[in-house]
């Protein structure tokens, strides 16, 4: 039975996985249809931007409140989902809580800040919800925010709570059969969350305490790779493309515009009639097209950013 479910896994993870990918490419290719970008700036300040706005969220603080419950959600996505590289190994390789044998002592103070981060995720996510269909915040009932980007979003903090939900819930069960010392539950991390549905729990026997853990460990995994083959249809796609959206923008000071060659050369004519009118068209060379008349006439960037 356990080598079916290990097969099972594996089919599912592969299936998503190569759905993703195939999708990732597609938007790649579509992005690319544009026409080349030549960037201005030093790598340096590049990256430096990419840590600041992308990674460190700076933008997040124009609005206080909002702000730090992304930021939550945020810190939560990326540093719980290191768990689910356990959760991997443990489903193609039948075991369980595989990062204990090598973290030891860590171990359980990792768990221990899943669980903080997950609780706030979920609280976030609740209050997200709360303020876009309960409160009905003003900015969210305008005509771009109807419909499809409304329900979209409502999805994806739904999900994020259920997700929360069941990864907490797994762990609860998860440590009652620690306490029985069940099977191959090895006493293994902390658990500063989940001890508060302890108490609903304690009463029950060590199948439905193993079923409830089962059941929540797969509603976890499952529902992240449904949210990754989700995420290529879904407004969130940022999360991914943020980072070289932020990386190649445009860096350069504001009010600062990249002049067409052919249009500046035009204008210094203007300035100075005594130049050589030729002087800005040399010989085989195809002047650039002004404005855009298909997609292909678009930056790739600017195709990115859509």
């Amino acid at each position: 039975m356990e080598y079916i479910s290990n097969v099972l896994f594996a089919v599912i993870l592969a299936s998503a996985t190569i759905f993703f990918i195939s999708k990732v490419k597609k938007i790649r290719r579509n992005i690319f249809l544009g026409r080349k970008v030549k960037f201005e700036g030093d790598k340096k300040d590049r990256w430096k931007v990419l840590w600041r706005v992308a990674i460190g969220q700076g933008k997040m603080t124009k609005r206080p409140i909002a702000g730090f419950l992304h930021i939550i959600v945020y810190v939560g996505f990326i540093l719980i989902n290191v768990e689910v590289i356990e959760i991997v190994v443990d489903g193609l390789f039948g075991t369980h809580r595989f990062l204990y044998q090598f973290l030891g002592g860590f171990y359980n103070v990792m768990i221990g800040f899943f669980e903080i981060l997950a609780f706030g995720v979920l609280v976030a996510c609740v209050i997200f919800l709360i303020r876009r269909n309960i409160i009905k915040l003003k900015r969210f009932f305008g005509k771009e925010m109807t419909a499809w980007p409304k329900n979209d979003a409502n999805i994806i903090l739904v999900v994020e709570v259920l997700l929360m939900a069941a990864f907490l819930t797994m762990n609860a069960a998860d440590h009652q059969l620690q306490l029985l010392q069940a099977d191959h539950y090895i006493e293994a991390g902390l658990f500063p969350i989940s001890s508060f549905i302890l108490p609903l729990l304690e009463n029950s026997s060590v199948e439905t305490l193993i079923f409830i853990e089962r059941f929540c460990w797969w509603f976890h995994i499952i529902g992240i790779l449904g949210f990754l083959c989700y995420l290529p249809f879904s407004k969130h796609f940022h999360i991914m493309l943020a980072f070289p959206n932020v990386y190649y923008s445009n860096i350069q000071q504001k009010g600062k515009f990249s002049n067409m060659k052919d249009v500046w050369e035009q204008v210094k004519l203007m300035m100075d009639p005594s130049a050589d009118p030729y002087a800005a068209a040399p010989a085989g060379e195809e002047p650039q097209a002004f404005g855009a008349k298909d997609v292909n006439d678009l930056p790739w960037t600017s195709i990115m950013q859509a």
